[in-house]
């Protein structure tokens, strides 16, 4: 694959379109891939062809005439997210002997694709495995080690950092617009980035305002990590305890690693007597509690009120959102009844969702961040086919957006004029965060020219990667 230019005659083969599968083919058709799909389920087929432009067929996985169908043997990428496992493990097989050269599989079970595992990556011939459970747990695990559930995502092998906030009505910030944010504190370069207000994410300009309850992230340079986190508000706390609701696979991975690897103070709630009484036996250094979750008088018997952290990951939906709002309103009556202790510390809600609509919804309603495994797990293959050419790709959770690494390809159209001359179209939908000159990253203002092969983060919003291509590659 080029790396200076989008890959639109890649050929890609998935296998699946439930869940990653369909998010995978609308994101691949979106930015230019030629996109061949197998699934057995004539209804997800016939829901898709009116979503995607893709070349869908109605079979088998394991129909090597469906594969001879699908062409696969002019295929660049094999993608195989179906349901099963075993289907995707051996259709890798398949892939293989049809000299499909880069091969990916959605496996649940950690037993395999490991190097100490009696069957790893290479046997399997696997070149990308995706536990999606796996992934969700250490996503939850990393943002706990890094501000106590504040998403801080860094990029330029970390000589660029972005915080996301949430803009509280007391906050200085609030009510003001960008503009004067950055005349009012110029003690060190930033740059806001993105905004999420309701369902919508904006990528902002100087006029735009910061108002209550939005959720903003900001931009600065690594070295500047800690006057922007003065800035932001957000604290880092020295003690940290956890309050996981549901022990299914997510939930009992997340307490599994954050009670090992952190020696952090973790407590679960399952609703299932059955299953609580063997994650006890299992997980020896976790509080397990058998319990109904989504009841306020578990909660608050559970210690919420002295929680740091608040991680629903239920197999559902509206109970993990309604979850984060519960307990934030128990918070709330608590503090104003004079009743918590540490009234001045903000619990950080947490929930994982399995509906993509549901990610920005969900972070409007209570939840500090909404996790959607689906996504996560077509985030990390995404990143791995567009390595070529993108030199990094981070999902800005609870955001319609994306920050990307990439390099501007000489005489590329963003090389022609400074960032202020742009198209009013592409400054609605991307911004230039950072660029590396001179051996430094600094933040990018409206009079920046950008040169040929000089590296640059950019934040945009999903639906317009593409448009981040044509800007950057020739």
């Amino acid at each position: 694959m080029s790396g200076n230019k989008p890959a639109k005659s890649t050929n890609i083969l998935i296998l699946g379109l439930g869940g990653v599968g369909y998010y995978l083919a609308k994101r691949l058709a979106h930015e230019g891939y030629a996109i061949t799909a197998i699934e057995p389920d004539a209804g997800l087929v016939s829901d898709a062809d009116g979503e995607i432009d893709a070349r869908l067929l109605q079979g088998n996985a394991m129909s090597v005439d469906c594969w001879r169908e699908a062409g696969a043997e002019k295929m660049d990428y094999l993608i195989a997210v179906t349901n099963n496992d075993a289907v995707n493990m051996m259709s890798c097989q398949i892939g293989d002997r049809f000299g499909i050269p880069r091969k990916i599989a959605r496996v649940r079970s950690t037993e395999f694709g490991s190097k100490d595992s009696i069957l790893n990556a290479a046997d399997l011939k696997i070149d990308l495995i995706i536990h999606p459970e796996e992934l969700a747990a250490q996503e939850i695990l990393r943002l706990i080690k890094l501000r106590a559930g504040e998403d801080i995502i860094a990029a330029a092998k970390g000589h660029i950092q972005a915080i996301a906030t949430r803009i509280h009505k007391e906050s200085p910030l609030a009510n003001r617009t960008l503009k004067d944010i950055s005349q009012a504190y110029n003690e060190f370069p930033f740059r806001i980035v993105a905004i999420a207000r309701g369902i919508t994410t904006i990528i902002p300009g100087g006029d735009d305002q910061l108002l209550p309850q939005d959720q903003a992230f900001f931009m600065a340079s690594s070295e500047n990590l800690t006057q922007l986190i003065n800035l932001t508000g957000v604290e880092q706390q020295k003690r940290h305890r956890v309050l996981i609701i549901g022990g299914g696979l997510i939930g009992r991975r997340m307490a599994e690693l954050l009670s090992k690897t952190t020696g952090l103070r973790v407590k679960l709630i399952e609703k299932d007597e059955t299953i609580a009484q063997a994650l006890s036996f299992e997980l020896k250094s976790v509080e397990v509690l058998h319990g109904d979750g989504s009841d306020s008088d578990v909660l608050l018997s559970a210690g919420l009120l002295e929680m740091d952290t608040f991680i629903n990951a239920t197999g559902e939906n509206e109970t993990n959102i309604m979850g984060c709002v519960l307990a934030k309103h128990l918070i709330t009556s608590q503090k104003t009844n004079g009743s918590n202790r540490e009234g001045s510390r903000q619990i950080k809600c947490i929930a994982m969702v399995n509906k993509e609509d549901y990610v920005v919804l969900a972070a409007t309603m209570g939840s500090d961040l909404a996790l959607n495994k689906k996504i996560l797990a077509g985030n990390k293959i995404l990143k791995f086919i567009r390595r070529g050419e993108l030199l990094s790709v981070a999902h800005l959770h609870g955001f319609d957006a994306e920050m990307v690494e990439i390099v501007a390809a000489p005489n590329s159209p963003i090389t022609r004029k400074p960032l202020s001359k742009l198209d009013s179209y592409y400054t609605q939908n991307i911004m230039i965060g950072s660029i590396h000159r001179d051996g430094l990253w600094q933040v990018a203002v409206g009079d920046t020219h950008i040169q040929d092969n000089e590296r640059v983060v950019v934040v945009c919003l999903s639906q317009h990667l593409k448009d981040v291509q044509k800007l950057f590659l020739a």
